[in-house]
């Protein structure tokens, strides 16, 4: 490490302000503060937005559950509405990480840093969820921009995030061993306009697959989901998996996900 200020404000202006002024925030440090330690990042002052109340919790607003950016991983996965109305989410949230990560990070730190492996990013697009910020709101599909890229502007922090409540939803998720990230995840959302399906940990950032969406609002089965090639030529290849096993994590994490929302 190596010398910086460290900013605690109690209320979101305070925040926006240490935020529009340069400050790095600090929405849980699961990402940045490892990438402090190995000198990838080095911000001279640092707004830690723990004490800001208004920042966390959960409610339902209408046919949405609304949650606050600071809400931890652990109070996602634990929450009696979300279990109930979205458990596709709850079970995503339960799953990220370990206790520890689950406990400090929160949804918006990892939403706003879009890491490509990440989890949370697959809800927000799968459900076609609303991220709420400190100057507007913008559609999931118009908010990942490519690997830790955002529609956020300098200085803009998110606030909450607005998930419809779908018919019915689940996350698949092919974890790394050594990382806990997923080497694949699909989230597949039945909704009242139709079947969503969204990728992590296999392209340069979340995406939807329109090929698997396409046929599975024609036949929600798992057969029509195995019929859908999917293109390797544009997937992530590593020490991990090659860019053709992702392909075909993909098609099978679908698969699995059709089954089980089938019962």
């Amino acid at each position: 490490m190596y010398p910086f200020t460290l900013e605690r404000p109690s209320t979101l202006a305070a925040a926006t302000q240490l935020a529009a002024s340069g400050a790095k925030v600090l929405a849980g440090g699961q990402t940045l503060l490892a990438s402090m330690k190995l000198r990838l990042s080095q911000p001279g002052q640092l707004a830690d937005l723990a004490g800001i109340s208004e920042l966390s919790g959960i409610c339902r607003e209408g046919n949405a559950l609304v949650i606050g950016a600071m809400t931890r991983h652990i109070d996602v996965a634990n929450n009696a509405d979300v279990k109930a109305l979205i458990p596709g989410l709850a079970d995503l949230a339960d799953h990220i990480g370990d206790r520890q990560v689950r406990a400090m990070g929160t949804l918006g730190g990892s939403v706003a840093n879009n890491d490509p492996a990440a989890c949370y990013p697959s809800a927000v697009l799968g459900l076609g969820a609303t991220v709420h910020t400190t100057s507007r709101k913008i559609a999931a599909d118009d908010f990942f921009h490519g690997m830790f890229t955002t529609a956020l502007a300098e200085g803009e922090l998110i606030t909450a995030i607005s998930f419809p409540i779908p018919r019915r939803a689940v996350y698949m998720k092919f974890v790394q061993p050594a990382s806990r990230f997923a080497l694949v995840g699909v989230f597949v959302a039945q909704t009242d306009a139709g079947v969503r399906v969204a990728v992590t940990g296999a392209g340069q950032g979340v995406f939807r697959h329109s090929g698997l969406e396409a046929a599975l609002n024609s036949s929600f089965t798992v057969a029509s989901a195995a019929g859908v090639a999917i293109d390797a030529s544009e997937l992530n290849a590593d020490i991990h998996a090659s860019a053709a096993y992702r392909a075909n994590l993909i098609s099978v994490q679908t698969q699995r996900a059709v089954a089980k929302l089938l019962g």
